[in-house]
């Protein structure tokens, strides 16, 4: 399989690494964690500037480069898939993440670092702009969905860096962005005991963005009940799922579970 076909397309101009670099800012005393550390680029900058990096990559074919770029830095290569790997063995008590993330499995991958984000101090990623905004998205807003209630409940996404094509080798087809998301997000001050049960209840509320809450969640609460619970919270029946902030979703599940 071509690094193509994998979803790599390699960040080779070195001027837009510099700027990445500026902006992520990482420091003597962190480890990281490199997410498709690929021929090491990356992965020697930042061992440069911090403690410690953890290099993971899947391409068996781009391993050997990649032991070349970082010979005589503290990095340990990992080879594997990342959504199969246990990160917080991997990283240690605490780390940030870096990584230029293949367009086609961003999601699987950010609910997979989520998992472990009581260990991680920050996330910054280069993904495909169009899901970089998704991400950021605010209620009432056409990007905002499940994915953003996903990433504002663990963390505070935020783009910081929007990257054109001509950066990378190949050329992706689409814009990218450098996206920083620090936890805590909104899961601090909510008190969500069961949290996969919400993230479920979420998922619902957006099962079909064009329809009513009352329409997606009928089959499991009733009509009445919901009816009910959104007029406790000030919404009326009509009301969908993109007009409400997570705080919101999460008060709705709060009254409809109890």
């Amino acid at each position: 399989m071509t690094p193509e076909r994998l979803g790599q397309h390699f960040l080779a101009d070195a001027s837009w690494r510099a700027r990445i670099l500026e902006q992520i800012a990482p420091a003597k005393e962190q480890v990281w964690l490199e997410i498709g550390a690929g021929r090491g680029e990356m992965t020697r900058e930042l061992a440069a500037r911090t403690g410690r990096v953890v290099a993971i990559e899947l391409d068996a074919r781009l391993i050997g480069k990649l032991r070349e770029a970082t010979a005589g830095l503290s990095v340990e290569i990992v080879e594997g898939d990342v959504l199969a790997l246990d990160l917080a063995k991997i990283g240690g008590s605490r780390f940030c993440v870096y990584g230029s993330l293949p367009y086609y499995i961003t999601s699987p991958i950010l609910r997979k670092l989520f998992a472990c984000v009581e260990r991680i101090e920050e996330i910054d990623v280069v993904i495909q702009l169009e899901v970089a905004e998704r991400l950021v998205a605010r209620p009432h807003s056409r990007d905002y969905g499940w994915l953003s209630v996903l990433a504002q409940f663990y963390t505070r996404p935020e783009i910081r860096l929007r990257i054109p094509p001509g950066a990378f080798r190949p050329a992706p087809k689409v814009d990218s962005a450098l996206v920083r998301l620090a936890p805590p997000g909104e899961r601090a001050r909510l008190g969500i005991a069961d949290e996969d049960e919400f993230l479920r209840f979420a998922a619902a509320c957006f099962a079909q963005k064009r329809k009513t809450l009352a329409n997606n969640l009928k089959a499991r609460f009733g009509a009445e009940r919901i009816r009910e619970a959104l007029q406790a919270i000030g919404l009326g029946a009509t009301a969908r799922a993109e007009e409400m902030s997570v705080a919101q979703i999460a008060e709705l599940f709060a009254r409809l579970q109890g």
